[in-house]
C-alpha cells in the first residue's frame, strides 16, 4: 500500500511533465546551447592549449548542468500544489509526508534524469564517445543519485518559501553559482588559488568529476573522494527536504 501511494505521485509527475512538450523542449534546449556553443566556439583554444578535446571534456558538466536546473526548480512543482490546494488535499490524508515527498521527489528526479540522458544521447550524435563504455551503467548510477539530491534539495527550499518569486529568487542566487564554480565548464588546473577553493568545497563539483572518470577517464579528486562527498550531499539533501516539508503549515 505505501508503495501504491509513492508510484502513483510519481506517475502524476510524469503524466503531468508529458503533457507539457513545451518543458520538453525547454528544458533541454539551454543544456545544447552551452553545449554547441563552448564545445565548438572554445574548442579550438582548449585544444591549442594541449588539454585536448573540449566537447568531451564538456559533456559531463553539461550533463550536471541539466541535473541541477531541471532537479532544483522540480520544487516549484510543490507551490503550484500549495496555490491550488492540492498539496493541503495529500497532507491531510492517512499518508506519512515522508512517503508523500518520496513520490513527488522520485518523479522530479526521474524526469531530470530523463532529459541527462536525452543530453547524452545529443551528445553520442555529435560525436562523444565514452572512454569505457563498461562504465556507463557507473555513471548512469551517479546521475541517479545527483538527480535525488537536487530535487530533494529542490523541495526542501520550495517547503521553506511561499510565493514563486521568493524561489525564483533563491534558486537563482543558489544555482548559478554552483554551476559556474563546478569545474563544469573549466578543468581545476592552473586556475587562480580562490577559484579552486570554491570549487573545491562546492559539492557539485565532485559529482562532475565522478562523471568525467567514468565517461573520458579524467579526474582530479579521485573517485573514492568523488563518491564520498555525492554520498553525504545525497543524505544532507535528503535530511534537509524531509525536515522542512514536515514542517509546512496547511
Amino acid at each position: 500500500m505505501d508503495f501504491d501511494v509513492i508510484y502513483i505521485l510519481w506517475l502524476r509527475q510524469m503524466k503531468r511533465y508529458l503533457r507539457s512538450r513545451s518543458r520538453v523542449l525547454g528544458a533541454i534546449g539551454q543544456p545544447i546551447l552551452f553545449l554547441l556553443a563552448l564545445g565548438y566556439g572554445l574548442g579550438s583554444v582548449y585544444k591549442r592549449a594541449g588539454q585536448g578535446n573540449y566537447i568531451e571534456f564538456l559533456v559531463p558538466g553539461i550533463i550536471v548542468q541539466t541535473l541541477l536546473f531541471s532537479g532544483v526548480f522540480w520544487g516549484i512543482q510543490i507551490l503550484f500544489d500549495k496555490r491550488f490546494g492540492y498539496l493541503k488535499e495529500m497532507l491531510v490524508a492517512p499518508v506519512s509526508r515522508t512517503k508523500v515527498l518520496l513520490g513527488n521527489a522520485i518523479g522530479g528526479a526521474t524526469i531530470s534524469l530523463f532529459q541527462a540522458v536525452m543530453i547524452f544521447i545529443i551528445s553520442a550524435a555529435l560525436g562523444f564517445r565514452p572512454h569505457n563504455w563498461a562504465l556507463v551503467p557507473v555513471a548512469f548510477i551517479i546521475a541517479v543519485v545527483l538527480s535525488v539530491t537536487l530535487t530533494s534539495f529542490g523541495a526542501g527550499i520550495a517547503s521553506m518559501v511561499e510565493d514563486f518569486q521568493g524561489f525564483q529568487g533563491i534558486n537563482n542566487f543558489l544555482i548559478f553559482p554552483l554551476f559556474f564554480l563546478s569545474s563544469a565548464l573549466y578543468p581545476l588546473t592552473n586556475v587562480p588559488t580562490w577559484l579552486r577553493i570554491l570549487s573545491e568545497i562546492n559539492p557539485l563539483s565532485y559529482t562532475v568529476d565522478a562523471l568525467r572518470y567514468t565517461l573520458i577517464n579524467q579526474s582530479h579528486f579521485g573517485l573514492g573522494t568523488d563518491l564520498l562527498v555525492i554520498a553525504a550531499a545525497l543524505i544532507a539533501s535528503m535530511a534537509f527536504a524531509v525536515n522542512r516539508f514536515n514542517r509546512i503549515q496547511v
